[in-house]
């Protein structure tokens, strides 16, 4: 089966500006915000929104990098470690699928005090086996369990979503 693209470049850059401002609308007064990012796609996707919404805020928005292996997510790392207390956490991933890899992203965060966990997405298949569900969401769609989505990614820009 080849390719087909669900959102090109231009599309996905809207879908992440569209983010960034409901994130801005959603959390104003809300205190710090620490966007973190699930390696790689997440943390690109993250940086995007950094530098979208920081010029709006009076403090610094911190980056962090999650990394996991998605097919066995288990051990989870977080880098840079950062005092995440009274702090919204967003947590963001370029797909979510079953729900699995946001559900576990979030593990290291159980055990510290934010204000609140977010989770965002850039795409958001309908279909969770795990009980999350993105509170940011870019484009959402409904596909089978046998159809892949993942994004292209060249010199850090996204060029589009596709599927198989």
């Amino acid at each position: 089966m080849a390719k087909k693209y669900i959102l090109d470049g231009s599309q996905a850059d809207l879908k992440i500006k569209r983010m960034a401002l409901q994130i801005l609308e959603e959390n104003i007064g809300e205190g710090e915000i620490i966007l973190a990012g699930i390696a790689p796609n997440g943390s690109l996707i993250a940086g995007k929104i950094k530098g979208l919404i920081q010029p709006h805020l009076d403090y610094e928005v911190v980056v962090q990098e999650i990394r996991l292996d998605k097919k066995h997510p288990s051990v989870v790392e977080v880098a840079p470690e950062v005092n995440v207390d009274d702090k919204t956490v967003l947590i963001v991933d370029d797909v979510a699928n079953s729900g699995r890899t946001l559900t576990y992203a979030i593990k290291p965060y159980l055990h510290a005090h934010p204000r609140s966990i977010q989770t965002l997405a850039l795409v958001d298949r309908t279909h969770k086996k795990f009980p999350i569900q993105p509170d940011y969401v870019g484009f959402a769609l409904a596909s089978t369990l046998q159809e892949y989505i993942d994004l292209d990614v060249e010199d850090g820009e996204i060029k589009g979503a596709w599927m198989e």
